[in-house]
């Protein structure tokens, strides 16, 4: 039984109505296919993360509510349709994520790079920020993605490194620090980004720990929220994580020198994306 403070409605409204909007352009959200919590919240303000790349993943990770299976060739269309959305929906911040895409030679990274440049056709001043898979940690494909002149690269640890075996499988720990490293590398100037769920069976010297290896990988913000198991399927929720702990996750981020931080129980990586802006950039490094 979830306690109280996770206890947020959906507005079936607004989420209907933004669907229609987003199938008529032929194009697919994260916030749909994840189930996420806040997709209620954001559709009423007309936000929306969008996916590209298709709807099937190629990886089997247990948290994750993307659906998996053979994916078909890259529609070069999307971007454009993207693009569009964008200008339409008047964003004044988008983020962009996809499915893992290992059947690609570049995993999608010219796509992604598409998309950007599509967008900034729209406006100049907007900001964009791309959640990137690992790429197997291809540097070519790491390449394209750094010079794609986005605001924003974020690539998620997800979870502690002792967990990645039963929780993300395919993945490794090690290669998620190496394609934050390598993006800081090419192009100092963008700003990274690395979101973890707690509620997994991590322990807190593993989260803190977690927090140092992204600090010293130069990542400047990061999101922590509370996991939840899209259905009985999934991942078990091992613990529901009190707000205050978050506070205290926060606390200590802020001390390891993280630009900013968003973390509460309802925090994904691409909720209230915009905020990450609004305070100063502040580095140890």
């Amino acid at each position: 039984m979830k306690p109280a403070w996770l206890n947020k409605k959906i507005g079936l409204q607004a989420c209907a109505e933004m669907k229609q909007f987003l199938r008529g352009l032929k194009v697919e959200t994260v916030c749909e296919q994840a189930m996420c919590p806040n997709i209620g919240e954001c559709f009423s303000r007309k936000e929306a993360t969008f996916l590209i790349l298709g709807r099937f993943c190629t990886r089997n990770c247990g948290f994750c509510n993307i659906e998996k299976g053979l994916p078909l060739a890259p529609d070069l269309d999307e971007p454009r349709r993207v693009a569009e959305g964008v200008s339409r929906l008047s964003l004044k911040h988008v983020v962009v994520t996809s499915v893992t895409r290992d059947d690609l030679v570049d995993g999608g990274a010219s796509i992604f790079a598409d998309t950007v440049s599509r967008i900034r056709r729209v406006s100049a001043q907007i900001k964009i920020e791309i959640l990137i898979p690992d790429f197997k940690l291809s540097q070519e494909a790491l390449a394209i993605v750094a010079g794609s002149r986005a605001d924003i690269i974020a690539h998620n640890v997800e979870t502690v490194p002792s967990l990645y075996k039963s929780v993300r499988q395919g993945a490794d720990y090690n290669k998620s620090l190496g394609v934050l490293k390598k993006i800081k590398e090419l192009s100092p100037d963008v700003k990274t980004k690395s979101g973890i769920m707690l509620g997994l069976g991590e322990k807190e010297e593993e989260v803190i720990s977690v927090m140092d290896d992204l600090r010293m990988a130069r990542c400047d913000f990061l999101s922590i929220g509370q996991y939840l198991a899209p259905s009985k399927r999934h991942y078990p929720v091992k613990e529901y994580i009190e707000p205050q702990k978050f506070d205290y996750y926060k606390k200590k981020g802020e001390g390891l020198g993280f630009s900013h931080i968003e973390s509460a129980p309802y925090v994904r990586s691409s909720y209230m994306a915009a905020d990450y802006f609004k305070k100063g950039d502040v580095s140890i490094f």
